[in-house]
């Protein structure tokens, strides 16, 4: 495992890069958050349990892409017909996982690092193949290098991700950081 992983190296990128991001982030939220809103009047945010850090579950934040009556809480796959017009728009520009910032900044995730699973897919696959818990030394991530390898993968997909997350957990650097940031932003806009 890499020293940087839970260093306070990491902590402070996380936090200045967070300040730099929220004057762009912020508008980006408010105008989603209303178009949710006229869309589908209901809650604009969604909180979901995730296994975070040393598998400890937290409650992560995403802007609501999913109609009222398909909101779940047990990571089931949904169909396009369950998306809200302006969700797939969200989605595909990765605007829903804007609101995770208040989870880096609370110290439950970090920009960088293996997706959070929810609880479900977490110990499946952890029966499947017991270094899927390996991930879970450090904390998960908006972001990670198994995104940039398989952007479309689903939970499904989780074992495919995860030789890309065990190679993060071996060679995370703050370079690495910044590369995987970098690459991840202009992988959304083209």
């Amino acid at each position: 495992m890499s020293s940087y992983l839970n260093s306070s190296l990491k902590r402070v990128l996380d936090i200045v890069f967070s300040i730099l991001v929220l004057p762009i982030a912020l508008p980006l939220v408010i105008l989603a958050s209303v178009f949710v809103f006229i869309s589908d009047r209901g809650g604009i945010f969604f909180f979901q349990e995730r296994v975070g850090l040393n598998t400890k579950p937290f409650r992560m934040i995403k802007i609501r892409t999913l109609k009222k009556e398909f909101l779940s809480n047990n990571g089931k796959q949904h169909g396009e017909n369950d998306i809200l017009w302006v969700g797939k728009w969200l989605r595909k520009l990765r605007i829903d996982e804007l609101p995770q910032i208040w989870n880096i900044l609370k110290g439950e995730m970090s920009w960088v690092g293996p997706r959070p699973e929810i609880a479900y897919y977490f110990y499946h696959f952890n029966k499947v193949d017991p270094n899927f818990e390996k991930r879970q030394v450090c904390k998960p991530g908006i972001t990670g290098l198994a995104q940039l390898e398989n952007p479309d993968a689903t939970p499904e997909h989780s074992l495919e991700k995860l030789p890309y997350d065990l190679t993060y957990v071996q060679q995370a650097s703050l370079g690495m950081d910044i590369k995987i940031l970098f690459q991840s932003f202009f992988s959304v806009w083209n």
